[in-house]
């Protein structure tokens, strides 16, 4: 028999990540806010790593802050607006800025000394290693 840990959060947080999109995904009939820039996330899991995937455009690798604690997994930054140039006529501004902070809960079997982090061309590669998970033997208990 196998023993899972119960993470009653985890429900949440998949609920909020929903809720989230659908609000970053709903149409603004043309009105932005200048703090609704969310980057998009990918998170996959392999056999050694898990490895993070962000789409962070316009942001300098200067304004980007990652940690990890606890197993949460925090990517912050802003993404400055830049100097407005009243040359033209403006008909439709559909980009967004401001600062953001995404949270992510890994699995325990994360190593936390062993992470890597790259960003090249507006997209952030985090891979952090997993820590090897020790096969335990079933022990057969006679009873007396």
């Amino acid at each position: 028999m196998t023993l899972i840990k119960f993470e009653p959060l985890q429900e949440f947080e998949t609920l909020h990540d929903k809720i989230q999109r659908y609000f970053d995904e709903f149409p603004s009939f043309g009105f932005r806010y200048s703090d609704s820039f969310s980057p998009k996330i990918d998170i996959s899991e392999g056999e050694k790593k898990i490895n993070v995937v962000a789409e962070i455009p316009g942001v300098k690798k200067e304004d980007i802050k990652i940690t990890l604690q606890d197993n949460i997994l925090t990517i912050e930054g802003e993404k400055k607006k830049q100097d407005e140039k009243k040359e033209g006529n403006y008909y439709r501004t559909e980009r967004s800025y401001g600062s953001f902070k995404r949270c992510f809960t890994l699995p325990d079997e994360v190593d936390s000394e062993k992470v890597e982090a790259r960003f090249e061309d507006g997209i952030l590669y985090i891979n952090i290693d997993k820590l090897e998970i020790r096969k335990t033997k079933e022990k057969i208990i006679e009873l007396k």
